[in-house]
């Protein structure tokens, strides 16, 4: 992981080994902060060398709070509650005007929700017919075509028929083995080889997360890194924005970037999915399904993004604790 981040954030080893210990910091502090702030919180944000967490509040009495946590203060208009709350309105929008974006995201450092479309006329379109006040939100024409990654591998492969995905990450429900992966890369019923199992749920659009059992396979805490190396899991603490992260797919293999928001949606062509998590880390056709990883803790499966790994891209997780909880999951640790 240092390696690749050094190589994908241009970062020193001793940059890298900064970077890591204060993401870890952050990621407690904001849990906990969340949890203080109750109804004032506006969510949090790593600034860029990821040297100082920024939390957000509608009361300006919680600064001292903040502060104790190592944290930085920033008074804002509006809570994550409302920004959320703006989501589900866009994300209830009709499907006509879903489908002329590309996607729309809660960005936590500008207080808004950002919608955006290959037209700032398709933008402002949605906009209306979710019935959003247009104060809460930011529009823009961007050049993101998000698409699925099928016939993809994260840390390692399995196939479907003639299709190729990733395992995400080693599950047990009770003492069934399995892996979680993304939805689009199967149906509920579907088999796979190498490993073999059945997907046993699997969700999309709306979502975009899966869960195949595959018995008499042996569970690891492991996702594959650089140069065929392996990294531990050692938990599921969801990375702030602005946390590095990494990803493992059999195309590009292991890619890192920058948590840039959770709680996106965007729109691909088979459907809305909602509750992503955007990020700079870059992917390619083949890496659908695979693991997204901060420091050892596990964030998501691979949904899908667009650019590549030449030019750079933009990649979507879909988070990996809704797929526990979903399901009844047990996330294999080391």
């Amino acid at each position: 992981m240092v390696d690749a981040l050094e190589r994908d954030l241009g970062l020193s080893e001793a940059q890298v080994v900064t970077r890591l210990a204060n993401e870890e910091r952050a990621a407690a502090a904001e849990s906990t902060l969340t949890a203080q702030l109750g109804g004032s919180f506006g969510g949090a944000w790593l600034n860029d060398d990821a040297s100082k967490l920024m939390v957000a509040t509608t009361d300006p009495n919680a600064a001292p709070a903040i502060e104790a946590q190592g944290a930085q203060p920033v008074l804002v208009k509006r809570t994550l509650a409302d920004l959320n709350a703006v989501m589900q309105k866009l994300d209830a929008a009709p499907r006509r005007a879903t489908a002329a974006a590309s996607l729309w995201y809660v960005d936590v450092k500008t207080n808004a929700v950002s919608v955006q479309a290959p037209t700032v006329q398709a933008a402002d379109a949605l906009v209306a017919a979710a019935g959003v006040d247009r104060s809460l939100v930011t529009v823009a024409a961007t050049a993101e075509r998000p698409g699925t990654y099928i016939d993809i591998i994260g840390g390692a492969p399995f196939y479907i028929g003639s299709s190729r995905c990733s395992v995400g990450f080693s599950v047990t429900r009770g003492s069934t083995p399995g892996f979680v992966t993304a939805g689009h890369c199967g149906r509920t019923g579907a088999t796979t080889r190498n490993p073999t199992g059945t997907f046993q749920g699997s969700s999309f659009p709306g979502n975009d997360y899966a869960w195949v059992a595959a018995p008499g396979n042996n569970p690891t805490p492991y996702v594959r890194g650089s140069g065929g190396s392996l990294v531990t899991v050692r938990g599921s603490t969801q990375a702030s924005v602005g946390a590095s992260i990494c990803r493992s797919g059999s195309t590009t293999g292991w890619r890192c970037g920058i948590i840039q928001q959770h709680n996106a949606t965007v729109r691909y062509p088979q459907g809305t999915v909602t509750g992503l998590t955007r990020t700079s880390a870059c992917a390619q056709p083949g890496d659908s399904g695979g693991s997204f990883i901060s420091g050892s803790q596990a964030q998501g499966v691979t949904s899908g993004g667009s650019g590549n790994c030449t030019t750079g891209g933009t990649t979507y997780h879909q988070p990996v604790n809704e797929i526990l909880s979903v399901y009844g999951l047990t996330l294999r640790t080391g």
